[in-house]
């Protein structure tokens, strides 16, 4: 156990999180290395009646994982990572990011669903859910969860499964950091890679319009085990972008097959057909695909979402529109596919609300700057006035802020809602974990 206080000189590296527009200041952090740290922190916090929050990957875009004048809980040190070749079971601990765990399961050909940032950490990530490219095969990351292991706000050490704390573990499938401090996950791995075929295609921005419809018809009719996401966003300084296009708004196919890569590089033949500017899709190893689109750090971040069960032509143009009026050089709006291993019958074993949508909107304000970030801001709720006609209800909580209470009704349903209010009530009656899309106790 290390605790790091103000004075101490790694206190500000210790309260930095990615999103560069959280700027907290807790009472204290706890750097914990096992079940017992957590406990021994929990006691601490509720000795001297200060507020918690849970640190892991410390993603989220609302800063959640940050308070000020609390107790925050840093799991990052439990980093242990063990892999059954055979079983493909997984266990890991909860300070690991999808990074370092693609890169211990891709040396077997084991993958989960992982985040579509590689610095994501694993904790949070499969506590709201989990979405990712490999979705569509594999489902959330949550749906491959076998047990958690997690902390109590009483600091008794729980473990739930499909037979232990069987309700328990249905709510960790989606509701977050409600219930305990989680310390470690055991997954059911998926036979996947170590090489795939995935990538990305480039237009300019003129034929925005064109590639969105493409898009639009070809992943409604593409195979469950190709993941997509279209993307519009300011295409970068790098080297693999023409001269004449960088520095301008841009269009991008994200595609991964989660099979062989020989059947990938067919399924991707009708993208490639829509004459790309530039194609960076192969055979390449999925961890380094999972990597390769990471968030830049240090950027002042706000981001909402929302579901839809179609995106007919005139909602496409809202999404074009938006594009061509991007308030910086990094933010970016994201359409990805749904369906395949999300919807169907899957929802059942899960809080999460509306999972047969066929697509999630995801517009991102990543900016450079305080006062660009503002207008990123502006921007992103803008759109979603605009695109509200054509959101079908519920949203992914780990792609929003703060939204408020009916955001967060709104991602489970009522009936899913109550019955994770009583789970809250078992396990945290007095709601000490509050610093999440919180949910109230049952009763309160």
């Amino acid at each position: 156990m290390k605790w790091i206080r103000p004075d101490s000189p790694d206190y500000d590296p210790a309260r930095k999180v990615f999103n560069a527009m959280i700027d907290r200041r807790p009472a204290v952090i706890a750097q914990c290395s096992n079940d017992a740290d957590v406990a021994e922190a929990l006691r601490y916090g509720r000795e001297n009646s200060l507020a918690i929050a849970v640190r892991a990957g410390g993603h989220s875009v609302a800063g959640m994982s940050m308070n000020n004048d609390g107790l925050v809980i840093d799991v990052r040190p439990m980093k242990s990572i063990d892999v059954d070749p055979e079983s493909g079971i997984v266990t890991v601990g909860a300070g690991v990011t999808w990074g370092e765990f693609d890169h211990a399961t891709q040396e077997h050909a084991l993958a989960v669903t992982g985040g579509r940032a590689s610095t994501t950490g694993v904790a949070g990530f499969t506590l709201g859910g989990g979405s990712g490219w490999l979705e569509r095969s594999f489902g959330f990351a949550c749906d491959s969860l076998v047990s958690v292991d997690l902390v109590t706000a009483d600091g008794e050490r729980v473990t739930a499964s499909a037979r232990e704390n069987p309700e328990l573990f249905w709510a960790l499938h989606g509701g977050g950091g409600n219930f305990g401090v989680a310390t470690s996950f055991t997954f059911q791995a998926h036979r996947l890679g170590p090489v795939v075929h995935a990538g990305f295609w480039l237009w300019p921005g003129e034929a925005a319009t064109d590639v969105s419809r493409a898009f639009r018809d070809l992943a409604l009719a593409a195979p469950d085990g190709v993941g997509l996401g279209l993307l519009y966003f300011t295409a970068p300084p790098e080297p693999f972008v023409p001269e004449h296009l960088v520095g301008k708004m841009a269009t991008l196919i994200v595609y991964v097959y989660a099979g062989e890569p020989e059947e990938g590089s067919e399924h991707a033949r009708p993208f490639r057909e829509l004459g790309p500017a530039v194609d960076l899709v192969g055979d390449t190893p999925y961890s380094e695909f999972n990597g390769s689109l990471d968030d830049p750090p240090d950027h002042y971040n706000y981001w909402s979402a929302d579901y839809h069960d179609e995106l007919p032509d005139a909602a496409l143009d809202l999404f074009v529109e938006s594009a061509r009026n991007l308030p910086d050089a990094t933010s970016q709006q994201l359409i990805a596919r749904w369906g395949g291993a999300v919807g169907g019958n899957a929802g059942a074993a899960t809080p999460l609300n509306n999972r047969n949508a066929a697509w999630v909107s995801h517009p991102y304000g990543i900016s450079p700057t305080p006062e660009e970030g503002q207008l990123a801001k502006a921007w992103v709720k803008d759109f979603r006035g605009k695109i509200a006609p054509y959101a079908t209800g519920g949203v992914w909580l780990n792609f929003i802020g703060n939204e408020g209470q009916e955001r967060i009704r709104a991602a489970f349903g009522n009936g899913n809602y109550a019955r994770l209010a009583r789970v809250k009530r078992d396990f945290d009656p007095r709601n000490v974990f509050q610093g999440n899309q919180n949910i109230l106790p049952a009763g309160s």
